[in-house]
């Protein structure tokens, strides 16, 4: 699924090189091309992706020019988490690459770079992901208390979702003050990210986990004190922090879909299998790996229903391209 992201996104981010970015004033002070490509995970689609953009930044060049002679070399930066796992991730690094690699173990919200030093940023399928769960959310006497719920989609109590939008614009404030000290002037920051029609697959699991609160194999507490991390932002969301922050100027922002092939044999195992790996150890932190495990075979149950769900929202906006350019 986040390979199926990743080429929805092909074409836009070429456009934003192609048609956006002003190369000579980015290369006015240095002959080097410095890339960050935030929340890499293990490959290989960080690998498909950053390639694709090399590509582009050196047709872009080509354009440009008009000559071959004198490309810059290329630097990217691969970031994630302290504990994501960048052995597998150099071990799988491409042999025939065009750039030279480095890795940067930290929580992409805050500074990772000195200052006007990256000239493209990348992040796909993970701005989403909220550096914590707003407190309000975690107390029972909270108006903001998610009784029943793991996510803020389908709730009839607002008080939870502007706890999550408060925590996104907590998030993506430290993120674009960060990248407004490191990225150079007329430098660009692309970001792709799923859109609301994902978080239906969030209820799956919370009816799942329900479902054994209801069978006596689950204590409901437990349910009602896990909140999945993640903010699905919408254009308005996002506009709201890129104008409150004033570094940078919006170049395109589109709602798009991926024409998915799972919907050709669309199924619950084949879902679970890309959905698992995101999301179950969050599962299992919390209630378990007994629990996990035995909510994520309920799903299987409902295949039939999510079938119905996948192709129904086949061609709804599934994900946003934002691309932006520092003033």
């Amino acid at each position: 699924m986040q390979r199926e992201v990743l080429d929805g996104a092909k074409r836009m981010v070429r456009d934003a090189i192609i048609q956006k970015l002003d190369i000579k004033i980015m290369l006015s002070s240095s002959n080097t091309i410095r890339i960050a490509d935030f929340g890499c995970s293990v490959g290989p689609n960080t690998f498909i992706a950053m390639q694709h953009v090399v590509q582009a930044l050196k047709d872009k060049l080509l354009q440009v020019t008009n000559s071959t002679n004198n490309i810059p070399e290329f630097q990217i930066f691969f970031n994630d988490h302290v504990i994501n796992d960048f052995n597998t991730l150099f071990q799988s690094l491409p042999i025939d690459r065009s750039y030279y690699a480095f890795g940067v173990p930290r929580t992409f919200h805050g500074r990772l770079f000195p200052s006007r030093s990256i000239h493209f940023a990348h992040s796909s399928c993970a701005i989403h992901w909220l550096s914590k769960i707003y407190k309000e959310l975690l107390d029972e006497k909270s108006p903001a208390w998610n009784k029943g719920s793991i996510h803020y989609i389908c709730t009839s109590n607002v008080e939870v979702v502007n706890s999550y939008v408060a925590q996104f614009e907590k998030d993506m404030e430290m993120l674009l003050n960060a990248r407004a000290e490191e990225i150079v002037e007329g430098g660009m920051m692309v970001l792709v990210t799923p859109f609301a029609s994902y978080t239906r697959l969030m209820n799956f699991f919370g009816s799942s986990l329900m479902d054994l609160v209801n069978e006596g194999k689950l204590d409901e507490s437990l349910v009602d004190s896990f909140n999945f991390p993640m903010y699905f932002p919408s254009p308005e969301d996002m506009t709201k922090v890129v104008e409150k922050n004033g570094c940078f100027s919006i170049e395109i922002m589109e709602l798009t879909y991926a024409k998915s092939k799972l919907v050709e044999k669309v199924d619950a195992k084949t879902l679970m299998i890309n959905l698992r790996a995101v999301l179950e150890g969050l599962i299992i932190n919390h209630f378990g790996s007994e629990i996990a495990k035995e909510a994520c075979a309920r799903i299987i149950l409902k295949s039939e229903e999510i079938s119905t769900w996948m192709k129904a929202n086949y061609e709804k906006s599934c994900q946003l391209f934002v691309a932006l350019k520092h003033k």
